[in-house]
């Protein structure tokens, strides 16, 4: 969001919020389709799910998402850019049980715990920690108990220890924040706020991961200890 972090590069508007999902496939080498397939798979989606998708974007990951539900299903995706939200409106015209709301990712959100599971790709590593604890702290609250959180992103790695043909584009096209989210527990952190259950699926010489953690059931939690 860059109007509000400014050293932040999520929030993509002109040429880039155009051509998103085209300089996403040159980036990766034509390798994110099949990537971002593979990682929805891993989800688990069933039939009568309700999805949060944060940070949404074109709406390329919520039509795959969407395509596992049924009509008892819904997905709702949030985002900060008009640009994005023409192109998601247009991608999931299809998608009766879809919805895109335009609000900040990094607020309160007008929901509490309908959801079965949240997803969030590539987005939670743009902010300050500060706000990235909020966004987990809003993800607990729409999910149901037992939901589960889906964290698409980077792994946890060192950037001193990475191949220099590496370290230059990651220097060049990740914004400062990106560099402190690298180097945390993020597990750890999920726990912190009550998730659990973790899951991990690696992707890109395990630079990407897909970390799945469970809402606890907060009262059993209380008690357990």
């Amino acid at each position: 969001m860059s109007g509000y972090y400014p050293e932040s590069k999520v929030e993509t508007n002109g040429f880039m919020a155009a051509h998103y999902d085209v300089l996403l496939d040159l980036a990766t080498f034509g390798r994110y389709p099949s990537f971002i397939k593979k990682s929805i798979r891993l989800m688990g989606i069933e039939p009568a799910d309700r999805i949060l998708d944060l940070g949404t974007g074109t709406g390329r990951n919520a039509c795959l998402m969407a395509k596992y539900l049924s009509e008892k299903g819904r997905l709702i995706g949030i985002d900060i850019s008009q640009e994005m939200i023409s192109q998601f409106k247009r991608k999931c015209a299809s998608f009766a049980n879809t919805k895109i709301i335009h609000a900040r990712i990094d607020k309160s959100l007008p929901f509490k715990e309908e959801f079965d599971k949240v997803f969030i790709s590539f987005v939670l590593h743009g902010f300050p920690q500060k706000v990235r604890e909020v966004i987990i702290k809003s993800a607990l609250d729409v999910l149901k108990t037992n939901g589960s959180l889906f964290i698409l992103d980077y792994n946890e790695f060192s950037y001193k220890e990475m191949p220099f043909y590496l370290k230059v584009p990651f220097k060049l096209i990740e914004c400062p924040y990106a560099f402190d989210f690298i180097e945390r527990d993020w597990k750890q952190i999920l726990m912190n706020h009550n998730f659990a259950d973790f899951e991990e699926f690696f992707f890109f010489k395990d630079y990407v991961r897909l970390l799945k953690a469970k809402k606890l059931d907060i009262i059993k939690n209380y008690f357990s200890e």
